[in-house]
C-alpha cells in the first residue's frame, strides 16, 4: 500500500469514527472558556445529549457552575443543574480533561492591548493546552473573535508540533461566536453558525457538529473567511452607530429629535436599517473587533478609513455627554462642579451586568474629573472599582431622584420605572432613548 494510501484509509477511519459520535451525539465536548459565549454553548449542547466537559482558569467560576449557579443571563440556575443531575454538564479547571474530548471549542476573550493591538493571549493559552492534549479524531473548533489568519497561523503550528496533522487526524475549524447576551429573542439555538474549515473534511465535521443545535449552518471556503465575516459584522454596526451618534450631534445642532428623524427614515420598507445613538460604545464585540481588522490591515500597508474615522467618533461621545450635562446645568444656572449626579446604569448595555468596554465607566469618571459628586444605580452591579475609584449601587428611591441636580441614564436597564424617574427627577439627560415614549417635560428631559 502506498504512503498516499495509508494517509487516505488514516483520514477514513478516524474522520468516519467521529462522524458516527458527532450524529449519535456521543462525542464528549471540552468548551475552553466558560463565560457569556462559552457556557450558553455548553448548556445548548449538552442539552442535545452531548457530554460537555467547560474549562476555565476561574476557579471560583469552577465552584458556582459545578454548584449550579450560572453567571449568565442565557442560562438559568434550574437548566444548569438539571443538566449537572444528568451528568451531561460539568465545570473544571483541570485541562488534562480535553485529552478525553472528541471536540475541543475555544471560547475565550481576545481584548485589545494598551496599545490598541489584539491581544490574543487567551487563544495562545487555550490552544496550546489543546495541542497538549490532542488524540487522534479530534474536532478543534476557534469561536473567540479574531484577526483573519490566525486559525492557519496559529492553531495548525501548535498541532503540528504534537505530530497532528491537521485535516487528517486533528479537524480544524473557525466558527466565530454570535451570541448576544440577554437578548430573549435569539439563542444560541435560534443564529446561524458560519463554519470555515482548514479542509472540506474539517468544515463538515464542524458543520455537523453545530447541525445538532442549529437549524441553519452555512459552511465558507476556508477559516480565514470565516474570521473576516465575524469581523466585518461587528464593523458594520460599529460604524452605523457612529453614524447615529454624528446624526445626534447634527439633530442637536438643528434642534430636532434624532429618534423622530431615525424612526421617520426606518418606515422606509427597503435599503434602511435603524441603528441609535448612544453614551459611546462597549461591550467584548463592537468597540474591540474592528481594531482587529485594523491592525491586520495596518501589516498590509492599509490603512482602514471607516473603522478608524467610527472610532473617532464613538470614542468622543462620552465627552460629549458630560459636556451636555454641563451645558444643560448651566441652562439652569447650576455649575457641574459640586452637582449631584445620578446615573443610571453603568453596564455596557441594558439587562446584563457586563461592564466591559463600558462608556457609562467614562461619563462617570470624567463627571468626577470636573467636580460632580456621582452616585449610580444598576440592579446588575452591585458594585464597580475603576480608574482608581470604587463606588457601590444605590437604590433609585423618590428622595434620591429629587435630590439630584441631574440624572443620567446611560443604560437602559427593564428594571427602571422611567415613568417616575421623570415624574420626580428635576433635570434627566437620557442617552439612550428611555424616555423617548413618555410624555415627559421638554424641560426636564434632554436626549441625544
Amino acid at each position: 500500500m502506498s504512503t498516499i494510501q495509508s494517509t487516505l484509509k488514516a483520514q477514513a477511519v478516524t474522520a468516519s469514527e467521529l462522524e458516527r459520535r458527532l450524529r449519535e451525539r456521543t462525542a464528549h465536548v471540552g468548551i475552553i472558556g466558560q463565560g457569556y459565549v462559552g457556557l450558553p454553548l455548553a448548556v445548548e449542547l449538552a442539552r442535545a445529549g452531548f457530554t460537555v466537559t467547560g474549562l476555565d482558569t476561574d476557579l471560583g467560576r469552577v465552584t458556582t457552575l459545578n454548584a449550579g449557579r450560572s453567571h449568565s443571563p442565557d442560562v438559568d440556575d434550574g437548566a444548569l443543574g438539571a443538566l449537572l443531575g444528568a451528568g451531561r454538564y460539568q465545570a473544571t479547571a483541570d485541562s488534562s480533561v480535553l485529552a478525553q474530548c472528541d471536540v475541543v471549542i475555544i471560547c475565550v476573550p481576545t481584548p485589545l492591548g494598551k496599545s490598541k493591538d489584539p491581544d490574543i493571549s487567551f487563544v495562545l493559552a487555550a490552544a496550546e493546552q489543546a495541542a497538549a492534549g490532542f488524540r487522534p479524531a479530534q474536532l478543534v473548533v476557534l469561536e473567540s473573535t479574531t484577526y483573519p489568519g490566525t486559525t492557519q497561523e496559529v492553531l495548525v503550528p501548535l498541532f503540528e508540533a504534537q505530530g497532528a496533522r491537521p485535516g487528517v487526524d486533528v479537524f480544524l475549524a473557525f466558527s466565530p461566536e454570535r451570541i448576544d447576551p440577554a437578548n430573549p429573542t435569539f439563542a444560541v439555538k435560534d443564529i446561524p453558525k458560519v463554519v470555515g474549515g482548514l479542509t472540506p473534511e474539517c468544515a463538515a465535521l464542524a458543520a455537523l457538529l453545530y447541525r445538532q443545535i442549529v437549524d441553519r449552518v452555512v459552511t465558507v471556503s476556508s477559516p480565514r473567511v470565516a474570521e473576516l465575516a465575524k469581523l466585518y459584522e461587528n464593523v458594520f454596526r460599529n460604524v452605523n452607530i457612529a453614524l447615529a451618534n454624528e446624526l445626534a450631534l447634527m439633530c442637536r445642532q438643528l434642534g430636532v429629535s434624532t429618534r423622530e428623524v431615525i424612526q421617520a427614515a426606518a418606515t422606509k420598507p427597503f435599503g434602511f436599517m435603524p441603528f441609535y445613538p448612544g453614551p459611546g460604545i462597549g461591550g467584548h464585540c463592537i468597540g474591540v473587533d474592528p481594531a482587529y481588522l485594523a491592525w491586520r490591515m495596518r501589516l498590509n500597508g492599509y490603512e482602514a478609513r471607516f473603522i478608524h474615522l467610527a472610532d473617532e467618533i464613538n470614542r468622543a461621545m462620552p465627552q460629549y455627554v458630560v459636556d451636555l450635562v454641563s451645558e444643560t446645568l448651566n441652562g439652569r444656572r447650576r455649575c457641574l462642579n459640586g452637582a449631584r449626579i445620578l446615573a443610571l446604569g453603568i453596564a455596557y448595555k441594558r439587562g446584563v451586568g457586563d461592564t466591559r468596554e463600558s462608556p457609562a465607566l467614562e461619563v462617570i469618571a470624567r463627571l468626577m474629573d470636573r467636580g460632580a459628586s456621582v452616585t449610580y444605580a444598576d440592579p446588575h452591579v452591585p458594585e464597580i472599582a475603576f480608574a482608581g475609584r470604587a463606588l457601590k449601587a444605590v437604590e433609585v428611591t423618590d428622595e434620591r431622584l429629587a435630590e439630584s441636580d441631574c440624572v443620567v441614564i446611560l443604560t437602559d436597564h427593564p428594571e427602571f420605572d422611567y415613568a417616575r424617574i421623570v415624574e420626580r427627577s428635576a433635570l434627566v439627560v437620557d442617552t439612550r432613548g428611555a424616555t423617548h415614549a413618555l410624555a415627559a417635560p421638554a424641560d426636564r428631559v434632554v436626549a441625544l
